[in-house]
């Protein structure tokens, strides 16, 4: 499981340096981070200064080196963005799936920073949630989804964003559960990072926009979210008592 962990901890850390060159390239909020309200002066200040943040993070968490000082921002800097986005829930309840994304990479920084073990529910939790609400906004906003899923690929589009629906469904109530996480974490992890290779790329090539470049990001880092809440509930060996894993940082 620790060449797992590994590749997981990779998929958050080039997702998080990616974000963080671009918001420095661009001076605006990207994908990954929630947006500061518009009210809120100096935002390219603030998207350098959050960028600049996210590139020292990304370049920790690849390197494993600081990594759970670089965890640690990480969330903080996570909530503290969130906190000023809290009022689109009340607005609109299809603004939960940017919340709980937030939440989601949030309870990755816990894994990363060794927390996981302490709270060894709370990253699986926020993930199904996350994973579940992803589903029914699938099934809410079919005919959106529908353009997104490449014409190419075999029976139809709608099935493919049915299928897709009951899938992060699933995985949202397997991750939660604590027999199904670690196999609800990997197929969830490989499924989205196939929307990675399979969706997010072409359409950043096809389009040619960082918001679609942007999707390349998120998507990356919440497979490895994923995968990382599957990493960290390794199956246990017959015959044996599953031990707590072991974090040399």
């Amino acid at each position: 499981m620790e060449k797992l962990a590994t590749l997981a901890r990779h998929f958050v850390g080039l997702a998080c340096l990616g974000s963080g060159l671009e918001q420095l390239v661009t001076l605006g909020f990207v994908r990954l981070v929630p947006k500061l309200p518009a009210w809120l002066p100096a935002q390219s200040f603030w998207a350098g200064a959050t960028g600049v943040m996210l590139v020292l993070i990304g370049g920790a968490i690849l390197t494993d080196r600081k990594i759970r000082l670089a965890a640690v921002s990480l969330a903080g800097l996570l909530l503290v963005l969130l906190g000023f986005r809290l009022p689109e829930l009340a607005a609109d309840s299809g603004a939960l799936v940017n919340p709980g994304k937030v939440l989601v990479l949030g309870g990755g920084a816990l894994l990363l920073g060794g927390r996981g073990k302490k709270w060894p529910w709370v990253a699986p939790v926020l993930l199904g949630i996350f994973l579940a609400t992803c589903g029914w906004a699938h099934f809410r906003y079919s005919g959106f989804v529908d353009t997104l899923v490449p014409a190419w690929i075999p029976p139809s589009r709608r099935f493919w964003t049915c299928f897709s629906a009951v899938a992060l469904l699933a995985g949202g109530l397997g991750v939660i559960l604590p027999p199904t996480r670690r196999a609800a974490g990997l197929a969830s992890g490989l499924m989205i990072f196939l929307w990675v290779v399979l969706l997010h790329i072409p359409r950043t090539v096809e389009l040619k926009t960082l918001f679609e470049l942007d999707g390349v990001f998120e998507a990356l880092a919440i497979s490895g979210v994923a995968l990382l809440v599957a990493a960290a509930h390794p199956r246990p060996a017959a015959g044996t008592t599953p031990e707590p894993q072991r974090r040399d940082k």
